[in-house]
């Protein structure tokens, strides 16, 4: 079956093809049925070989599709081993049911056969990312999921709001890109392939630790981009301006889990580079940090689980900084999962609002929305780290680690502890707000609960919220062992006792249940308390990042280009014009002279010949 895995890839791709030549014809549902019955055949087809890698008999394989560029040696080439068979089977297991939901969710837009399209595009680009066989393919992928995310941030582009959204996402990203595109010139220069197979296997005789680290932070670089990471994370918030779907899509499966799957694919170069690793784990927990506060403050619902993500995307990076790969992969699975049911959760609340995402007019939904809400508490209990629900076992798994790593690394973990207490508590005073307490929506909205094709992916995912955890715990490190062909080269790290293992789970238990009373007792009264003073201003504004990097960068970037305009249009275009202008008055000046008359030119030639004449007797005569 391993031969037909460019299938995977091929009939997303070719399914938006159909949807956006003949989308309108086929028309609602059934545009949007044939967009999800192809993510789910790929599904299939990928769980037919993953069968064996589960089982422990399989072993990674290449498949060579093409020649691409044969100047560079670059094959288009797909790997299929445990890391890529477990993000093909998130891509297209979880971006399954988002589809499925969206049918429902997009019922009645106008452009709904597109919104498929587009969707399957991202499914089919995020499968180029995960499969390829090297950094090359890989980073068509990388840039196929940038654009994508553009095309659906802003597909409600009639919204400024969402219009701009959509290009602060894909200009950000850009920016993350220039280091991915610089690490790929260090590759070659170094190795002179792009190969996954060759690079690794070398890298250890090849690469000086300068030359390591330089790649590394470029690749951390692009990174940033793409899993929303101090300085880069600013566009992921407002992506929620998209549809709800897309903000599960985006957030769960596909375009945050590529920095951290590029990172951990590229696992043997980090750990030639310890310096990288120091500066990985800081950036991902202080992103992690400040993330967890700006979600304290904020009203959307979708804006809270914009920063959420971020936060949660800060611990599977600095699991990526102290070497625990497999804890940051069992995370970004973990996270899939709860991620895309919280999202679409919030997708149900807000068509049982009529729109509304302000959490301050929802309340008291909790028996209007069974459905949601229960889901919604699994995905709740999980991210907070409440055993034994996902989220314990793979977030506490990333503060073991840390604090494993012993020195200064003692500080991030206490800081990682800490995002815990804030991430207990600003998801808990979520649930209070919107399901808790006494009605406060507007007058004529009726709540619902929402039809069929948006709870059952609910359900799904949250029977997956509550047990997959299981798969990886202190009793069975199945996963980690399921992950070592991914990572072979790259050292496991030093293991640690089971008492201390479960001495810090049951620390951050307490920490987290702590934050969930903090939340409890502040918000379960009737009346909601103010949040009006400094810091809750400053919290909800995001610290005003958005605005310092709008005074720093943009205004500067935007009265240059107004200056490179103007000196285009003044100066240059107007010695141009100039130039143009003179030539053409000389020549309607001198057209007189070429009147097509044979008489006139007979006349010319006579009196020039005669001036002609004088003029030589006269300097003859001087002689």
């Amino acid at each position: 079956m391993t031969d037909l895995l460019w299938l995977v890839i091929a009939i997303p791709l070719a399914m938006a093809t159909i949807n956006i030549l003949i989308g309108r014809r086929l028309g609602e549902p059934l545009s949007g049925i044939l967009a999800t019955v192809a993510v789910g055949v790929s599904f299939v087809l990928a769980a037919i070989p993953a069968v064996d890698f589960i089982a422990g008999t399989g072993e990674p394989v290449t498949i060579r599709l093409f020649t691409w560029i044969p100047t560079m040696g670059v094959e288009a080439e797909l790997l299929w081993d445990p890391l890529s068979m477990l993000l093909t089977l998130i891509v297209t297991g979880v971006g399954a049911l988002i589809h499925l939901y969206s049918i429902g969710y997009m019922h009645g837009d106008e452009r709904f056969p597109r919104f498929f399209s587009f969707l399957n595009l991202f499914i089919g680009s995020m499968l180029i990312l995960v499969l390829a066989a090297n950094y090359a393919i890989m980073f068509i992928g990388w840039e196929l999921v940038g654009l994508c995310s553009y095309l659906l941030i802003s597909f409600w582009f009639t919204k400024p709001t969402a219009a701009a959204a959509g290009k602060k996402a894909f200009i950000v990203n850009r920016i993350g890109d220039w280091g991915f595109l610089i690490a790929l010139m260090l590759l070659f220069a170094s190795f002179g392939t792009f190969d996954f197979g060759v690079i690794f296997a070398t890298a250890p005789a090849v690469l000086s630790v300068g030359m390591a680290t330089a790649i590394t932070l470029m690749l951390f670089a692009a990174a940033t981009g793409k899993s929303a990471q101090i300085p880069l994370y600013v566009w992921l918030p407002d992506a929620m301006e998209g549809p709800t779907p897309v903000s599960a899509l985006i957030h769960a499966a596909t375009m945050v889990a590529a920095g951290v799957f590029m990172m951990a694919r590229s696992a043997v170069l980090f750990e030639l580079a310890p310096a990288t690793g120091v500066v990985v784990a800081i950036v991902g927990v202080a992103t992690a940090l400040l993330a967890a506060v700006i979600a304290m403050a904020q009203k959307d619902i979708k804006k809270v689980l914009a920063y959420s993500t971020i936060s949660q995307l800060g611990y599977m990076v600095l699991a990526i900084g102290v070497g625990a790969y497999s804890a940051g992969i069992f995370h970004m699975t973990t996270h899939a999962f709860f991620k895309a049911l919280l999202f679409l959760g919030a997708g149900s609340v807000i068509h049982a609002m009529a729109g509304e995402q302000d959490m301050p007019k929802m309340g008291g939904l909790r028996k209007l929305l069974p459905i949601t809400f229960l889901t919604m508490a699994a995905a709740w209990l999980a991210i907070s780290g409440i055993f034994p629900f996902s989220g314990f076992w793979s977030k506490d798994e990333i503060l073991a680690a840390t604090f494993n790593e012993g020195g200064v690394f003692y500080v991030l973990w206490l800081v990682g502890v800490v995002v815990a207490l804030l991430t207990a508590f600003y998801m808990t005073r979520l649930m209070v707000m919107t399901f808790f307490g006494s009605g406060r929506w507007d007058e004529g909205v009726e709540p619902h609960e929402s039809p069929a094709s948006m709870t059952i992916p609910l359900i799904v995912l949250g029977l997956f919220t509550v047990g997959i955890g299981f798969i990886n715990t202190p009793f069975r490190l199945g996963f980690e062992h399921f992950l070592d062909p991914a990572f072979q080269g790259v050292a496991h790290p030093e293991e640690m006792s089971a008492a201390l293992i479960w001495t810090l789970a049951a620390l951050t238990t307490v920490v987290t249940l702590g934050g969930i009373a903090w939340a409890w007792a502040r918000y379960r009264r009737s009346e909601l308390p103010a949040e009006s003073g400094v810091w809750w201003r400053r919290a909800l504004g995001g610290f005003f990042v958005d605005d310092f990097y709008g005074d720093v960068i943009v205004a500067p970037s935007r009265a240059a280009a107004d200056l490179a305009v103007t000196t285009d249009e003044k100066a240059l275009d107007g010695v141009a014009y100039g130039l143009g202008s003179g030539v053409k008055s000389l020549g309607t000046t001198l057209r007189p002279v070429q009147s097509g008359k044979v008489r006139s030119y007979a006349g010319v030639l006579a009196i020039a010949g005669i001036v002609l004449i004088v003029a030589m007797v006269i300097i003859g005569g001087g002689f």
